[in-house]
Protein backbone atom coordinates (compact mmCIF):
# COMPACT_ATOMS: atom_id res chain seq x y z
CA UNK A 1 0.00 0.00 0.00
CA UNK A 2 1.29 3.46 -0.89
CA UNK A 3 0.90 6.85 0.75
CA UNK A 4 -2.18 7.71 -1.32
CA UNK A 5 -3.90 4.44 -0.46
CA UNK A 6 -3.00 4.92 3.21
CA UNK A 7 -4.63 8.36 3.27
CA UNK A 8 -7.71 7.13 1.40
CA UNK A 9 -8.04 4.28 3.93
CA UNK A 10 -7.80 6.71 6.87
CA UNK A 11 -10.39 9.10 5.41
CA UNK A 12 -12.72 6.16 4.69
CA UNK A 13 -12.71 5.33 8.43
CA UNK A 14 -14.40 8.66 9.21
CA UNK A 15 -18.19 8.64 9.72
CA UNK A 16 -20.14 9.43 6.57
CA UNK A 17 -17.09 9.09 4.33
CA UNK A 18 -17.14 6.29 1.79
CA UNK A 19 -14.25 5.16 -0.37
CA UNK A 20 -15.10 7.49 -3.28
CA UNK A 21 -15.37 10.55 -1.05
CA UNK A 22 -12.11 9.52 0.65
CA UNK A 23 -10.41 9.39 -2.75
CA UNK A 24 -11.80 12.84 -3.69
CA UNK A 25 -10.53 14.31 -0.43
CA UNK A 26 -7.11 12.74 -0.92
CA UNK A 27 -6.72 14.04 -4.47
CA UNK A 28 -8.01 17.45 -3.42
CA UNK A 29 -5.34 17.64 -0.73
CA UNK A 30 -2.64 16.56 -3.18
CA UNK A 31 -3.51 19.60 -5.32
CA UNK A 32 -3.09 22.01 -2.39
CA UNK A 33 0.08 23.95 -1.60
CA UNK A 34 2.39 22.27 0.90
CA UNK A 35 1.74 25.04 3.46
CA UNK A 36 -1.96 24.20 3.54
CA UNK A 37 -1.22 20.54 4.22
CA UNK A 38 1.19 21.57 6.96
CA UNK A 39 -1.52 23.75 8.59
CA UNK A 40 -4.02 20.88 8.37
CA UNK A 41 -1.56 18.47 9.98
CA UNK A 42 -0.77 21.02 12.70
CA UNK A 43 -4.49 21.57 13.38
CA UNK A 44 -5.02 17.81 13.76
CA UNK A 45 -2.07 17.52 16.11
CA UNK A 46 -3.28 20.57 18.07
CA UNK A 47 -6.72 19.07 18.60
CA UNK A 48 -5.20 15.87 19.90
CA UNK A 49 -2.80 17.73 22.21
CA UNK A 50 -5.10 20.45 23.59
CA UNK A 51 -8.62 19.01 23.65
CA UNK A 52 -9.82 16.76 26.46
CA UNK A 53 -13.16 15.88 28.01
CA UNK A 54 -14.73 18.04 30.69
CA UNK A 55 -14.64 16.13 34.00
CA UNK A 56 -18.10 17.47 34.92
CA UNK A 57 -20.08 16.74 31.77
CA UNK A 58 -17.95 14.79 29.29
CA UNK A 59 -18.07 17.43 26.53
CA UNK A 60 -14.88 18.44 24.73
CA UNK A 61 -12.94 21.40 26.09
CA UNK A 62 -9.50 22.98 26.17
CA UNK A 63 -9.69 24.20 29.79
CA UNK A 64 -10.12 22.50 33.16
CA UNK A 65 -13.91 22.60 32.58
CA UNK A 66 -16.00 23.35 29.50
CA UNK A 67 -17.51 26.82 29.04
CA UNK A 68 -21.01 25.58 29.90
CA UNK A 69 -20.01 23.93 33.19
CA UNK A 70 -17.91 26.97 34.11
CA UNK A 71 -20.74 29.42 33.39
CA UNK A 72 -22.45 30.38 36.70
CA UNK A 73 -25.50 31.66 34.77
CA UNK A 74 -26.40 28.13 33.62
CA UNK A 75 -29.11 26.31 35.60
CA UNK A 76 -27.43 23.41 37.39
CA UNK A 77 -30.77 21.94 38.46
CA UNK A 78 -31.49 20.73 34.90
CA UNK A 79 -29.24 18.24 33.12
CA UNK A 80 -29.70 17.33 29.48
CA UNK A 81 -28.30 13.85 28.78
CA UNK A 82 -26.98 13.39 25.23
CA UNK A 83 -25.09 10.61 23.50
CA UNK A 84 -22.21 12.56 21.92
CA UNK A 85 -20.57 16.01 22.18
CA UNK A 86 -21.96 16.97 18.77
CA UNK A 87 -25.46 16.85 20.30
CA UNK A 88 -24.46 19.54 22.81
CA UNK A 89 -23.67 21.86 19.91
CA UNK A 90 -27.03 21.06 18.32
CA UNK A 91 -29.03 21.79 21.48
CA UNK A 92 -27.02 24.98 22.05
CA UNK A 93 -27.93 26.19 18.55
CA UNK A 94 -31.57 26.23 19.63
CA UNK A 95 -30.65 29.00 22.14
CA UNK A 96 -33.62 27.98 24.32
CA UNK A 97 -31.86 25.65 26.77
CA UNK A 98 -29.98 27.21 29.70
CA UNK A 99 -29.23 24.14 31.81
CA UNK A 100 -26.19 21.89 31.93
CA UNK A 101 -25.29 18.68 30.08
CA UNK A 102 -24.02 15.17 30.54
CA UNK A 103 -22.42 13.51 27.51
CA UNK A 104 -22.68 9.73 27.76
CA UNK A 105 -20.00 9.04 25.16
CA UNK A 106 -22.23 6.67 23.19
CA UNK A 107 -25.35 4.61 23.67
CA UNK A 108 -26.16 1.14 24.92
CA UNK A 109 -25.51 -1.38 22.17
CA UNK A 110 -25.02 -4.97 23.36
CA UNK A 111 -24.25 -6.14 19.81
CA UNK A 112 -21.30 -3.73 19.70
CA UNK A 113 -20.24 -4.57 23.26
CA UNK A 114 -21.34 -1.21 24.71
CA UNK A 115 -22.91 -1.61 28.12
CA UNK A 116 -23.52 0.84 30.98
CA UNK A 117 -19.88 0.54 32.10
CA UNK A 118 -18.66 1.92 28.77
CA UNK A 119 -20.84 5.02 29.13
CA UNK A 120 -20.61 7.88 31.64
CA UNK A 121 -23.41 6.49 33.80
CA UNK A 122 -21.14 6.77 36.86
CA UNK A 123 -20.57 10.46 36.12
CA UNK A 124 -24.34 10.93 35.88
CA UNK A 125 -24.77 9.26 39.28
CA UNK A 126 -22.13 11.59 40.76
CA UNK A 127 -23.90 14.64 39.35
CA UNK A 128 -27.20 13.51 40.83
CA UNK A 129 -25.74 12.63 44.24
CA UNK A 130 -25.23 16.23 45.36
CA UNK A 131 -28.99 16.90 45.28
CA UNK A 132 -28.84 19.98 43.04
CA UNK A 133 -30.40 18.29 39.98
CA UNK A 134 -34.20 18.42 39.88
CA UNK A 135 -34.76 17.39 36.25
CA UNK A 136 -33.00 15.12 33.76
CA UNK A 137 -33.87 15.62 30.10
CA UNK A 138 -33.23 12.48 28.06
CA UNK A 139 -32.04 13.69 24.65
CA UNK A 140 -30.75 10.43 23.21
CA UNK A 141 -31.33 9.68 19.54
CA UNK A 142 -34.67 8.15 18.54
CA UNK A 143 -32.96 4.92 17.44
CA UNK A 144 -33.42 1.49 19.02
CA UNK A 145 -30.16 1.94 20.96
CA UNK A 146 -31.02 5.53 21.94
CA UNK A 147 -34.42 4.44 23.24
CA UNK A 148 -32.83 1.58 25.20
CA UNK A 149 -30.33 4.01 26.72
CA UNK A 150 -33.10 6.46 27.68
CA UNK A 151 -35.13 3.63 29.23
CA UNK A 152 -32.09 2.41 31.19
CA UNK A 153 -31.42 5.90 32.61
CA UNK A 154 -35.10 6.40 33.38
CA UNK A 155 -35.10 3.15 35.37
CA UNK A 156 -32.06 4.37 37.33
CA UNK A 157 -33.97 7.51 38.31
CA UNK A 158 -37.26 5.92 39.33
CA UNK A 159 -37.93 6.70 42.98
CA UNK A 160 -35.27 9.43 43.26
CA UNK A 161 -37.72 12.31 43.12
CA UNK A 162 -35.93 13.70 40.08
CA UNK A 163 -38.21 14.67 37.21
CA UNK A 164 -37.36 12.78 34.02
CA UNK A 165 -38.44 14.17 30.67
CA UNK A 166 -37.79 13.18 27.05
CA UNK A 167 -37.38 15.42 24.04
CA UNK A 168 -40.58 15.62 22.04
CA UNK A 169 -40.62 14.04 18.63
CA UNK A 170 -42.82 14.96 15.75
CA UNK A 171 -43.12 16.78 12.50
CA UNK A 172 -40.31 19.01 11.27
CA UNK A 173 -41.09 22.62 10.40
CA UNK A 174 -41.62 22.83 6.66
CA UNK A 175 -42.24 19.09 6.43
CA UNK A 176 -44.93 17.57 4.24
CA UNK A 177 -47.18 14.87 5.73
CA UNK A 178 -46.87 12.90 2.51
CA UNK A 179 -43.18 12.28 3.19
CA UNK A 180 -43.27 11.68 6.96
CA UNK A 181 -42.60 8.12 8.13
CA UNK A 182 -45.24 6.30 10.20
CA UNK A 183 -43.26 6.25 13.46
CA UNK A 184 -42.65 10.01 13.37
CA UNK A 185 -46.30 10.67 12.57
CA UNK A 186 -47.36 8.35 15.39
CA UNK A 187 -45.15 10.23 17.88
CA UNK A 188 -46.50 13.56 16.61
CA UNK A 189 -50.07 12.38 17.16
CA UNK A 190 -49.29 11.14 20.68
CA UNK A 191 -47.58 14.43 21.61
CA UNK A 192 -50.29 16.66 20.14
CA UNK A 193 -51.48 19.63 22.17
CA UNK A 194 -54.51 21.83 22.23
CA UNK A 195 -54.46 24.93 20.03
CA UNK A 196 -54.90 28.05 22.12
Amino acid sequence: MGAIDDLVAEFAKLPGIGRKTAQRLTYHLLHQPKERLTRLAAALEGVRARVATCPQCGDYCEAARCEICADPRRDGSIVCVVEEPSAVAQVERSTSYRGRYLVLGGRLSPLEGVGPDQLRIGLLRQRLADGEVREVILATNPSLEGEATATFIHQLLVGTGIRVSRLARGLPVGGDLEYIDGVTLSHALEARREVS
